[in-house]
């Protein structure tokens, strides 16, 4: 997809991603514009300090916290965004599923959460991060892959892909082995993290170990400013929010999936040859454990 047939980057999913990260006055003018982004965009810088019960700095810091120039540029963004959606980011993004609802409800939120994520992700990723990892995983000697919980599924399924186009990869979510294998890594070798939070320490210790023994490291979060994205040399933020009972890492395992796939995608276009010859023969070897249709 071309930057031109990308879709808009979503302020609102730039703030959750920023929330655990912010002060608790800027965590208040956060929630705030989240629960009525339109009414800030109507508003004064005064007037929304005054309804967050907090200070003007304390509203210029989170603008600048979102890399905005100030609050004249936020009210910018938010009628931008408001003119592409009719509805708040609270009530319009469809993320609670209540006692009441009907399946086909909860299969219309599902549908709405996941959508979103996925455009969210595409619209906010750093594409030259994404290339500086696509051509580190293509000529890596080892690629370790660290995940726990419903991470740990799409880590292995990152891993089957790789191996199948003749790139060899390991993948992780036993801490213990993830730093013995981390501990004989190198420069040329590279290391992705995946973790939703970006908190998870089983993931976060094998990678900062990675990097202290000269790898290229990798991560996999939600949030651009966890402990996570810090150890990492290369960052690719996901854009998942949770829904009720569907929470952290399963939030945003689909966010997660097309960033992998991109990569994968990527490392088979620069060695595309190798890739269809590899693809090829490993289809021919299971052909004959399939049953056709009669």
């Amino acid at each position: 997809m071309s930057a031109a047939e990308s879709p808009p980057s979503s302020l609102e999913a730039r703030i959750r991603g920023l929330l655990p990260s912010l002060s608790p006055a800027q965590t208040l003018v956060a929630q705030e514009v989240l629960r009525d982004p339109a009414a800030v965009a109507s508003s004064t810088i005064g007037e929304l300090a005054a309804r967050c019960g907090t200070s003007l700095p304390s509203v210029t810091r989170f603008c600048l916290a979102l890399g905005l120039g100030g609050y004249a540029e936020l009210r910018l963004a938010l009628a931008a965004e408001g003119g592409r959606s009719s509805t708040s980011w609270e009530r319009g993004t469809g993320t609670e599923v209540s006692p009441d609802d009907s399946l086909d409800d909860v299969l219309r939120t599902l549908l709405r959460s996941d959508t979103k994520a996925l455009e969210d992700t595409v619209a906010q990723l750093d594409v030259d991060a994404l290339g500086q990892a696509i051509a580190a995983i293509t000529t890596a000697r080892r690629i370790d892959v660290y995940a726990v919980g419903g991470s740990a599924s799409v880590a292995e399924d990152l891993r089957l892909r790789l191996h199948r186009i003749g790139h060899g990869a390991n993948s992780w979510s036993d801490v213990h082995n993830a730093l013995t294998s981390a501990a004989l890594l190198g420069p040329g070798d590279v290391a992705l993290g995946i973790s939703h939070t970006g908190e998870t320490n089983e993931v976060l210790e094998p990678l900062r170990r990675a990097r202290a023994q000269g790898a290229t490291t990798i991560a996999v979060t939600n949030y651009p400013r966890s402990p996570l994205a810090r150890a990492a040399d290369l960052l690719l933020v996901t854009a998942a929010r949770d829904i009720t009972f569907r929470t952290g890492g399963m939030a945003g395992r689909h966010a997660q999936m097309i960033v992998l796939d991109a990569l994968y995608l990527g490392v088979a276009q620069r060695d595309y040859q190798q890739a269809t010859q590899a693809f090829d023969r490993t289809a021919e070897a299971v052909a004959d454990h399939r049953t056709p249709h009669r």
